[in-house]
């Protein structure tokens, strides 16, 4: 079930980035609310999704940036393996795992995407890119992180209601 509410939800999610969240950014960097909301599902304890989750969000975002196809499935893929491996070790404190990976997500993603528009030919100065967009991305990604996180907790627990036992 968990699948199928990914779709309209990345879909929703990939319009309000589009639309509202790409136009209000620190310097040239955006949050990206898609990745936050994908690493805070894959921080889920009971969430066994979160592999369907990222191919699905990265899907969709991807048709929404000018960048490379496989720039932000790669990424997505990345950071979520990175989410899930982070779970597992900060098991008692998910709100320093939502922030550690928010923080090492975003780094990994933007300079995914940087790598990707070298490639094609676009050369634009590395401390540009760090000055610019990397910190101030970072820094909008974890602002956004925790109250993201309270929202997916909360929405995990409705599609994964815990057992009563009786």
């Amino acid at each position: 079930m968990s699948f199928l509410v990914s779709i309209p939800l990345f879909i929703g999610l990939v319009m309000l980035q589009s639309a509202v969240i790409s136009r209000m950014p620190l310097l040239q960097g955006t949050a990206d609310l898609v990745l936050l909301v994908l690493i805070a599902w894959a921080l889920q304890e009971r969430v066994k999704t979160a592999w369907h989750w990222a191919i699905v969000a990265s899907l969709f975002a991807s048709t929404s940036t000018a960048l490379p196809f496989g720039t932000l499935i790669l990424a997505y893929l990345l950071v979520t393996g990175f989410a899930i491996y982070i779970r597992r070790r900060i098991w008692k404190a998910p709100m320093l795992a939502m922030l550690a990976s928010a923080f090492t997500g975003t780094v990994i993603t933007l300079i995914i995407s940087y790598l990707a528009v070298t490639i094609t030919g676009v050369l634009i100065p590395p401390i540009l890119v760090l000055n610019l967009v990397i910190l101030p991305g970072v820094l909008l990604n974890l602002l956004l992180s925790i109250p993201v996180f309270i929202l997916v907790r909360d929405f995990a627990n409705w599609v994964y209601p815990e057992e009563l036992e009786v």
